[in-house]
């Protein structure tokens, strides 16, 4: 195999040329959300009354009124139709993670070779897939397959375009038979409930309307990697598993620090470009794109919505990003550590709350010390932080987020939070008791009077912290990339839901026992802030003195692994949480957990599997082959014999180390998933990682000619 040739075809492999692309009136006119069903579209559609009616339950979650549903289904129809539609799909959120769709055409035969273009209310709100073949996590078994999707009328429909047609999509929950939520959707809904019933009475005390309705919001930035479909393909661990299993460290990698916000290669520019046409259209508020750290690594990110339409915009970015990569020759990996020694992906998750008139509840104003309820609702955050690390760790846990945290810009496994310097020092003054303000922003000037004086923020940005606040909002920075964002947006609701519930309660005892509101928030602050400073850190999260001074002094969980989080997520404190919340139940929860166990084992499987494979089948025999050319060297060379010396006790190495391997992926450690899972932590992922330490080693010695594999070299740096 000839690698430079490989090299020129990928480099090459650009398929689409370039296409005339709208001017931003036509963007912002034409475009945007073009093909999704707004409620400012349904309202020249639909009879005032049934737009009053559905208005009334997207908005502000009221009982959906089933007899409005034939009129809708009716004009959902004529809209997908107008848009080319031909088929619709419930669309949902089961627990493998990603989305599910099963698509039903409009037509429907009426006898004598007629047919005609039907889509009922009955079609609209209830459909049927089979519970048994996603996971369940025991909820149900392959002899009780009755599960139905539910229309989420919160949630806007949309079209869906193929290179043949479209198709209407309407986003979905999903239960069993039993009415047990078997998807993602469905608990964050609960969640965006829980958290309005529990702030909306704060919100009083501080003088909101009544009716005042309080959501979630969130903007979610996603990294990712594009690799050339040349090497791709050539990679059995990329295509199994979504990461390199193996691979030597390149002569280069982001040590020059010159990817990072670099100018954008053509080829991926036009790529972005096409994706984000397609973002728009679907009415994705994507705002921001750039180079990331690592070579081959790049970043996407919307503006805040409300999270449970955030949570089903960034499922469609993450399809929209891979499909469109390969019109270009480019595969988009969404793995969190798809390479090692560089950068991994995240999805950094911006999280706040908002009200109904768009009021932002974790925004400080000019005068954060002052402004009361963004006190409160701050230490609310500090609260249900710390109470809930374990489950803040558990909730972006998973066997690929494993080897990304800790290192290269991603956050530890020890949750804290990063106030900054001017936040953190607003609460020291208020629990001491002097009240006031220290550190504020200011202007900054550059040096030379034809630049202008900058605002400088009151506090730096720490990369290190898993929950840092960033000026307006929390940056939970530890989900991963490839990880649905619905899970962990569900946590922090119900955490901050739980923690604002049990501070309004004190908040309202001070104020009927007389202390006026301002005091008593005061008394408030303070006393949430010094029970819970010890989850406040502003500093380096990697130093190994942090993590001795949190786990010793502070007394904060490192939970290091998956199974380590994972753990946790059935206790009895997380039980009563999401039971009184009426998030999950007690049944709900534990599948959650059953099946987090069973994915880590099957992943961690696959790439052990896979190792075994691709060390018998491609890098041993290149090593062998390597060995029998050198053979053909005239006797008497120093260095044939040398290098057949060293590649020869490296080729015995990796020998060894694929036996031990195979031992170990024939064992699976137990019958039971939990047993197998830990097997597959605590003996396979050894095992491969001695595998590989023994193959990166023969990369670098053998001809690259008889190297099976393309190498980082190449991946990372060919666009």
């Amino acid at each position: 195999m000839n690698q430079d040739f490989d090299v020129n075809s990928a480099a090459r492999n650009w398929r689409v040329e370039a296409t005339p692309q709208p001017t931003p009136s036509q963007l912002v006119n034409e475009q945007f959300a073009r093909d999704v069903l707004t409620l400012d579209q349904l309202k020249t559609r639909l009879s005032k009354s049934a737009y009053k009616s559905l208005q009334a339950t997207a908005e502000r979650g009221e009982t959906l009124d089933p007899s409005i549903a034939d009129t809708v289904a009716l004009a959902m129809k004529t809209w997908a139709m107008e848009k080319g539609a031909t088929h619709y799909t419930h669309w949902f959120q089961p627990l493998t993670g990603s989305t599910a769709e099963k698509h039903d055409s409009f037509l429907n035969p009426s006898g004598d070779g007629v047919a005609i273009m039907s889509f009922s209310g009955k079609e609209l709100i209830q459909a049927e897939p089979d519970a048994s073949s996603f996971p369940s996590g025991g909820l149900r078994a392959t002899f009780e397959a009755r599960g139905y999707t539910a229309w989420d009328p919160s949630s806007p429909a949309f079209i869906v375009r193929h290179a043949n047609g479209a198709t209407l999509c309407i986003p979905s929950v999903f239960a069993s038979w039993k009415g047990e939520a078997l998807d993602l959707k469905t608990p964050l809904l609960r969640s965006i409930e829980a958290l309005n019933k529990a702030v909306s009475p704060a919100l009083k005390l501080f003088g909101a309307s009544e009716g005042t309705r309080v959501t979630s919001s969130l903007g979610a930035e996603q990294e990712y990697f594009l690799v050339a479909e040349e090497y791709y393909y050539r990679r059995p661990d990329l295509v199994m598993s979504g990461r390199t299993l193996f691979g030597a460290k390149p002569p280069r990698g982001q040590e020059l620090e010159d990817h990072y916000f670099g100018a954008i290669p053509d080829r991926v520019l036009s790529f972005m470009t096409d994706a984000e046409m397609q973002l728009y259209a679907l009415g994705i508020p994507v705002k921001t794109r750039h180079n990331e750290v690592a070579p081959g690594q790049f970043e996407i990110a919307p503006i805040f919505e409300n999270s449970n339409i955030a949570a089903d915009h960034q499922q469609l970015i993450m399809q929209v990003l891979r499909s469109t990569a390969r019109k270009y020759g480019l595969v988009c990996l969404m793995h969190e550590k798809p390479f090692a020694g560089i950068n991994g992906s995240g999805k950094h998750c911006n999280w706040s709350m908002a009200t109904d008139a768009g009021e932002n509840l974790l925004d400080p104003g000019d005068t954060p010390h002052e402004n009361m309820q963004f006190l409160f609702f701050t230490s609310a955050v500090l609260k249900a932080v710390d109470e809930h690390q374990d489950l803040l760790r558990a909730c972006v846990a998973s066997a690929s987020n494993d080897h990304r945290l800790g290192a290269n810009e991603a956050p530890p496994a020890i949750i804290s939070i990063f106030l900054g310097s001017e936040l953190s020092d607003i609460f020291e003054r208020l629990a001491s008791g002097q009240g006031g303000r220290g550190k504020a922003a200011g202007l900054m000037g550059l040096g030379s009077r034809v630049l202008p004086e900058i605002p400088v923020h009151a506090g730096d940005r720490n990369r290190t912290s898993p929950f840092a606040f960033t000026g307006n909002k929390f940056e939970f920075r530890a989900v991963g990339s490839s990880q649905s964002i619905s899970f962990p947006i569900t946590v922090l609701n119900a955490i901050v839901a739980d923690s604002v519930g049990q501070l309004t309660a004190r908040l309202q005892a001070k104020l009927d026992g007389g202390t006026p509101l301002d005091t008593a928030v005061a008394e408030m602050v303070r006393e949430t802030y010094t029970a819970h400073q010890r989850i406040v850190f502003d500093g380096d999260g990697y130093s190994s003195e942090w993590h001795e001074e949190a786990e010793k002094q502070r007394g904060l969980l490192n939970l290091r692994t998956t199974l380590d989080a994972v753990e946790h997520l059935g206790s009895a404190k997380n039980i009563a949480l999401f039971g009184q919340l009426e998030i999950l139940n007690e049944r709900e929860l534990a599948a959650r957990q059953e099946i987090m166990y069973d994915i880590y084992f099957k992943t961690v499987n696959i790439e052990g599997e896979t190792t075994e494979y691709m060390a018998q089948r491609q890098i041993l025999p290149a090593a062998l082959n390597y060995l029998a050319a050198l053979k053909a060297v005239p006797e008497g060379s120093r260095a044939a014999a040398g290098v057949s010396q060293e590649v020869s006790a490296v080729a015995d190495q990796l020998y060894d180390a694929l036996q031990a391997l195979r031992e170990q992926n024939a064992a699976l450690g137990g019958d039971e998933v939990h047993e197998k899972a830990h097997h597959m932590r605590d003996h396979v992922l050894p095992a491969m990682s001695e595998v590989r330490s023994a193959a990166d080693k023969l990369e670098n010695l053998i001809d690259s000619r008889l190297w099976p594999l393309p190498t980082y070299r190449q991946m990372l740096f060919v666009k």
